[in-house]
């Protein structure tokens, strides 16, 4: 991959990485940090990598990169999101994108990413495999128990109301 390949994919794909990585952890000035760790990753195997799959390697390596991170997190021991929410009072939203984003921070985070990258983003089953890991089969399964528990969470009338 030439240099103006790279500065194409940066100026293609920053944005896609920035919604995916923000998604997952609700930190502007984190998700900004995996990204440029995971372009930084990209430029020091500028040469190796071919141009033609370069979304799909962008998007893995933000996402093994978002992986070292919530694991250096645990370590640590911070308060995660999930545990500042649960000290704070129960209130009742009407907004159903707070209330798609409440559903997606309860999923478990394998399905919360191939929803994200399915979902959101686009990505085909055999490409959602690629970053993950995972064969298209786990996948299909993975979006479905995903699809499945944000249908029953959001379908309770009491939590839109």
């Amino acid at each position: 991959m030439t240099v103006q390949q790279y500065n194409q994919a940066v100026d293609l794909y920053a944005d896609a990485l920035y919604r995916f990585i923000f998604k997952h952890i609700k930190d502007t000035d984190i998700a900004k940090d995996i990204i440029q760790d995971t372009f930084e990753k990209v430029w020091r195997k500028v040469n190796e990598i071919n141009h033609d799959k370069i979304k799909s390697y962008l998007f893995t390596s933000a996402y093994h990169t978002l992986i070292d991170y919530t694991r250096k997190q645990k370590k640590q021991g911070t308060m995660t999101l999930e545990a500042e929410s649960q000290l704070q009072d129960q209130k009742q939203y009407s907004d159903l994108k707070h209330i798609l984003d409440e559903a997606l921070n309860k999923l478990p985070e394998i399905q919360k990413t191939v929803i994200l990258l399915r979902d959101y983003e686009g990505y085909d089953y055999k490409e959602i495999g690629e970053i993950t890991n995972l064969n298209e089969s786990q996948v299909k399964v993975y979006i479905f128990r995903a699809r499945t528990f944000l249908k029953n969470y959001i379908g309770k009338l009491e939590i839109v109301i």
